[in-house]
């Protein structure tokens, strides 16, 4: 009996310090794979997105992928831009992420869509995407 106990809570150690190992490689890979990325996606910056959106910058923080835009809409206050953009922004964004980096997403990578103003340069909200944000991924 205290063999098959012994037995038994040593398998259940193992089993739980498996998933952590594979999810620290995983993880450690993803860092690496960030970095990479945002190194050849900041070639070429800054980029004009549209009439009011410039991407300026791609950084890596971890297991997430910055993406920084500033924000130009004329005379309208960081408030104002604040109050009109972050619902619609964070629903097209996410929604325009889901579908182009679905294999980031699924990997464990975070996109972060941060957007500054470009009159105060004062940080105006994040889109943070993950896996969870689009149910296509997670079925």
């Amino acid at each position: 009996m205290k063999r098959a106990l012994t037995a038994l809570l040593f398998l259940t150690f193992s089993l739980w310090a498996r998933p952590s190992a594979m999810d620290e490689k995983v993880r450690k890979q993803n860092i690496e794979v960030v970095k990479a990325a945002a190194e050849s996606l900041s070639k070429g910056l800054p980029r004009r997105i549209d009439r009011f959106t410039t991407l300026v910058g791609i950084k890596a923080d971890g297991t997430r992928l910055v993406h920084i835009f500033t924000v130009s809409a004329g005379p309208k206050s960081d408030e104002a831009l604040i109050a009109e953009g972050k619902e619609r922004m964070t629903r097209h964004v996410t929604a325009g992420i889901c579908r182009s980096a679905a294999r980031f997403l699924k990997s464990g990578i975070t996109m972060v869509y941060r957007y500054i103003s470009a009159a105060t340069k004062r940080p105006l909200f994040d889109v943070v995407v993950t896996k969870q944000n689009c149910p296509f991924l997670n079925e």
